[in-house]
């Protein structure tokens, strides 16, 4: 998907407008000093993450646009809230990268996919597995915040959806290429 093929439609949506709240929201999370206002935070993230692609369906607002801005503030904010973490002790090295897994090979996969001639051609939308792998990063940031005892399990299963993930969406674009 390309910036250029976009220009007629309208960025400042009400749906847009709260996928960009994210990247706020992500620098209040580094700010926040206390566990309550973090758990406020992340809940008004999540609340936000679900709110702007229901919005957009029901008022007939979903663009290319907003398909680029919700997974890009939902990427800013899950790095920003596990790399606190990271920094604050909360999460170690391996449980970092494991939470980012499918980020990192979705955002390689990107690039490849334009990098590669025949592939260029190939539209890029959310798959259902990849909205379970976000919601379960989501869920393992309030885990981290209210049951730390309980952090590995989720990292656990949180690695366990990526990797489907990282499957589904190469699939996908297999399947896609031979269309």
């Amino acid at each position: 998907m390309y910036l250029s093929r976009m220009p007629n439609e309208r960025l400042v949506t009400l749906p847009n407008v709260l996928s960009l709240s994210r990247i706020a929201l992500a620098v209040v999370f580094v700010l926040a000093g206390g566990t309550a206002v973090r758990v406020v935070v992340l809940a008004v993230a999540s609340a936000s993450d679900w709110l702007d692609g229901w919005l957009a369906r029901r008022a007939g607002t979903a663009s290319r646009w907003g398909a680029l801005l919700d997974p890009i503030t939902d990427r800013v904010f899950a790095l920003t809230a596990v790399s606190v973490f990271l920094y604050e002790g909360a999460l170690g090295t391996a449980e970092y990268f494991v939470l980012l897994s499918r980020d990192i090979m979705t955002a390689i996969g990107f690039l490849v996919a334009r990098v590669v001639t025949w592939l260029r051609t190939v539209e890029f939308k959310a798959r259902f597995i990849g909205k379970v792998v976000t919601a379960l990063q989501l869920a393992t940031l309030f885990v981290i915040l209210l049951a730390p005892r309980w952090t590995q399990l989720m990292v656990a299963v949180v690695g366990v959806a990526s990797v489907a993930a990282v499957a589904d969406y190469t699939l996908a674009l297999w399947r896609a290429r031979a269309r």
